[in-house]
């Protein structure tokens, strides 16, 4: 059994679209960094997305884990054109595909961005190929929301437009083992 821990990165206060903007996570609750660190398998391998938010937050829980290298795969949905845009702006920009693309994820993806099933493929490869490389290991992987929601889906059998309905939030666990017998989903959204 490997089992998977998600850690969604530390906050970073912006109140627009962030897929592939390299913005800095806020780190100062020290407290909470421990009690996530504490939370997690002290033999664990950890890796993370190679944006500064991720890896900067693998790095605060990571303490002398082994610490795997970051990632691009692991990145959160480029967003393209609506990246650094306000939600609202991006309704009034592109009204009908704003809602359909959270109301029916899959192939639908923000102009110059990506879809769901699209970050979902890139993200399987990487945890496939985790799996397979240390096979019955823990390994702690600190990415962002929508990278989350996709294993979600994943694990759970569940649709997207399910998996996007979990909240996730700053620092939160995310538990998922996968075995002989297929994937198992533990605690979605843990706050240690």
């Amino acid at each position: 059994m490997t089992r998977l821990w998600w850690v969604r990165h530390g906050p970073t206060h912006e109140k627009n679209f962030v897929g592939w903007r390299d913005v800095p996570a806020d780190l100062s609750d020290q407290a909470l960094i421990d009690r996530v660190a504490d939370h997690l398998p002290v033999d664990a391998l950890v890796i993370a997305s190679d944006l500064i938010r991720a890896s900067a937050t693998a790095d605060a829980i990571g303490r002398n884990r082994t610490r795997l290298p970051d990632h691009p795969d692991l990145r959160e949905f480029n967003f393209g054109a609506w990246d650094g845009l306000h939600f609202s702006q991006v309704a009034a920009r592109d009204p009908d595909l704003s809602r359909a693309f959270w109301e029916t994820p899959g192939d639908l993806c923000a102009p110059d961005g990506e879809s769901w099933n699209a970050v979902a493929a890139r993200v399987n490869a990487v945890v496939d190929d985790l799996i397979a490389r240390h096979m019955g290991q823990d390994i702690i992987i600190t990415a962002h929301i929508g990278v989350i929601m996709t294993q979600i889906q994943r694990a759970s059998g569940s649709t997207a437009y399910e998996a996007m309905g979990h909240h996730i939030d700053n620092l939160s666990i995310t538990q998922m083992s996968y075995g002989p017998q297929g994937w198992t989903l533990g605690a979605i959204n843990h706050i240690a």
